[in-house]
């Protein structure tokens, strides 16, 4: 049985990784570190303010580095901290549900898919 106190206690993550492009983000981080540049080409069509919004949060609350190499041009890359990382075994638990069990999750352009269907029995 889950401790009742649970829901309150991770309501926090919840709200972070609510955010358009948060969980993208992490999953692409998760891969090892990356370029800004390279985020941005990957999370198309992404802004850059949003980009660094983003990755300000998550260097806020600990599950970001950023590394600012001299040069030029600058070269700053983002990396998961051991917190960060601590994440993915979450996102693999969610995959792993979603084989199993998300079938009627997946969202068509009238909403969901059980929806559709019964629109079209009608």
């Amino acid at each position: 049985m889950m401790d009742r106190s649970c829901p309150g206690r991770v309501e926090p993550i919840l709200e972070m990784l609510d955010g358009k492009w948060m969980l993208l983000l992490l999953f692409e981080l998760f891969n090892g570190a990356r370029r800004f540049g390279e985020l941005r080409r990957k999370l198309q069509p992404i802004s850059p303010k949003t980009l660094t919004d983003r990755l300000r949060l998550l260097e806020e609350k600990g599950l970001v580095t950023r590394t600012i190499y001299p040069g030029v041009p600058l070269h700053v890359e983002y990396e998961l901290t051991e917190s960060g990382q601590g994440l993915q075994p979450i996102f693999e638990a969610m995959w792993a549900w979603t084989q199993q069990f998300g079938a009627g999750l997946e969202k068509t352009a009238g909403g969901n898919k059980q929806e559709a269907e019964e629109e079209s029995a009608m």
